[in-house]
């Protein structure tokens, strides 16, 4: 049984790297995109937000919709529809057309929050469920830090269009192996409805209302500031004097920080808190944030990686509450709207962040991005009372 529980997380985990890696690669093509359709900042926001846009208003249909046909068949055709995307992104030859592609990617790529999370949770449902979840969100940041660095060195060398075309087909083989593996270790499959005898908990499962508002709003301006920064950092960091294939390197900087406060800002949290822990790393964005703005080249680069701790980690932090406000029996669909709520702040950021830099310029934006943030301190006031610190971290 724990070679089976360790074997969902290993697929679980290859899921949201190979995911993380399609989201992430937008990163390091938009300014691409820019230079060869010849994009406004606007327009360059849209193309993010159609993209988590679509993962946005995915996650709940995939949630209910799994309860009745399970979660391996929605994972291999959303992964399956998500690289196909891709694919025929790399013959699109005007901003219409690629935006309307990345949105049907995005909305097939949001099952992959909801279902392999509650694939994971199935798993270890007995005990170590914080810890399977930590590993299936460090997964996800290993393949945003490797899947954009070896995707910005290929475009640099051979194109977006045969760089992204490459990465799609990778995604379709991946798509073909999740039905095969997730089959064979009987996960995923619809569950049988009243089949013990019980009676299904109906609602959302939410314990504390007011915790798990405050929870999401600090989750939606972290998600909205993450999403916000990294769209236009690689303008600021060109205009610095940055190549295309040092962009792929800043994101690989980021995105391993990223990883690394996964693990990093759990164990502060559970040695101080979940409240301090959130403040710590929110002031500590501010602060990395307006130093990449206002730095040279080599400093600038030089905290993107302890600036991926900050943004990254507090993710991690606030994932793992979640469960700690909800019941066990309606997991997956509070773990969907959490989802919802944040990847949404997510895809509304770049449109609302591309319009002030088309009127002001990228650098008053970033230092805009990196003030809101701290509206997260007041919101961890309110959260504080459905919290038990360190425990419940």
């Amino acid at each position: 049984m724990k070679n089976q529980a360790r074997a969902i997380l290993g697929a679980a985990s290859s899921i949201h790297f190979l995911h993380d890696g399609f989201s992430e690669i937008l990163y390091v093509f938009l300014p691409l995109w820019a230079r060869e359709f010849g994009l406004s900042f606007t327009q360059v926001g849209l193309i993010r937000s159609a993209y988590t846009g679509g993962m946005s208003a995915f996650q709940l249909p995939a949630g209910f919709l799994a309860e009745r046909w399970g979660e391996r068949r929605l994972l291999a055709a959303g992964t399956a529809v998500t690289a196909v995307g891709f694919i025929a992104a790399g013959w699109a030859g005007s901003f219409v057309p690629l935006l309307v592609l990345l949105l049907v990617a995005g909305l097939a790529s949001g099952v992959q929050h909801p279902l392999s999370s509650s694939l994971v949770s199935k798993a270890y449902e007995t005990g170590n469920r914080r810890t399977a979840l930590g590993t299936y969100n460090f997964a996800g940041d290993v393949g945003k830090a490797g899947v954009a660095a070896a995707i910005g060195l290929l475009a640099g060398l051979v194109g977006w269009r045969a760089a992204g075309v490459s990465y799609g087909v990778l995604g379709v083989g991946a798509a073909i192996a999740i039905v095969v593996l997730l089959g064979r270790l009987g996960a995923g499959d619809a569950e049988t409805r009243g089949a013990n005898g019980t009676t299904p908990v109906s609602g959302w499962g939410i314990r504390d209302g007011r915790g798990f508002s405050a929870l999401c709003a600090i989750g939606m301006v972290d998600n909205a500031t993450r999403t916000g920064f990294l769209t236009f950092m690689p303008f600021i960091l060109m205009a610095k004097g940055l190549g295309v294939g040092g962009v792929g390197l800043a994101f690989a900087l980021v995105f391993v920080g990223g990883a690394t406060g996964k693990f990093v800002c759990g164990l502060v949290a559970d040695r101080v808190g979940v409240i301090r822990t959130v403040v710590l790393t929110e002031i500590a964005t501010t602060v990395l944030i307006l130093t990449v703005v206002a730095a040279p080249l080599p400093l600038a680069m030089g905290v993107l990686a302890p600036l991926g701790v900050a943004l990254n980690g507090t993710s991690s932090v606030l994932y793992g509450t979640v469960a700690d406000l909800v019941s066990s029996e309606r997991r997956s669909r509070a773990y969907a709207l959490y989802y919802s709520l944040t990847i949404g702040a997510s895809a509304l950021a770049p449109t609302v962040w591309g319009f002030v830099s088309d009127a002001a310029g990228v650098p008053p934006t970033l230092t805009l991005v990196s003030l809101v943030v701290l509206v997260t301190v007041p919101l961890c006031l309110r959260l504080r009372p459905a919290v038990t610190a360190p425990a419940s971290a």
